[in-house]
């Protein structure tokens, strides 16, 4: 079955991420598999947005760590440990961070040092256990607000309801 990715950039942000969503159901209808979804939903957003980086980083070694799962760009950080730059702050927080500007953010761990801005959003599973965070990278400052933070939890809803 070959898929459409769409193209959301021309869209107003509520529009896009409401189309993203519909396609992200109809893509994934009757799949199950976290990994498969992770990558589908990686290129779905990757390209629908074309932001820098698009991944996510999975929780592993018994909630310590965040290991580079599914993702779209360049060569991310392999490992990173929970409390650590911005995807380790949103998993110990298990709360979206956005980051206006990464220069400024104690501690940010430069993967690509084009990213100027970003936003983890945190997943998880049908048990309500954190399983990955879903992170994001722009070239610009600023990229990233409160309707992207709306847009992006609600896709990522689909982890809490389907996922085995």
């Amino acid at each position: 079955m070959a898929e459409d990715t769409p193209d959301l950039r021309s869209l107003p942000k509520r529009e896009a991420y409401q189309q993203l969503a519909t396609h992200v159901d109809s893509v994934l209808d009757g799949i199950t598999d976290p990994i498969a979804a992770m990558a589908t939903i990686s290129a779905l957003v990757h390209h629908g947005f074309g932001h820098l980086w698009t991944g996510f980083y999975r929780v592993v070694n018994d909630g310590k760590q965040l290991r580079v799962g599914p993702y779209q760009g360049t060569l991310g950080c392999l490992e990173i440990h929970v409390g650590k730059g911005v995807c380790g702050t949103a998993a110990a927080s298990k709360a979206t961070v956005i980051v206006e500007d990464v220069h400024a953010f104690p501690g940010h761990i430069t993967c690509d040092p084009r990213s100027r801005s970003e936003i983890v959003v945190p997943v998880f599973d049908t048990t309500g256990a954190l399983i990955a965070v879903f992170d994001l990278d722009s070239d610009r400052p600023a990229a990233f607000d409160r309707e992207d933070q709306i847009g992006l939890e609600g896709v990522l809803g689909w982890f809490a309801t389907s996922c085995d």
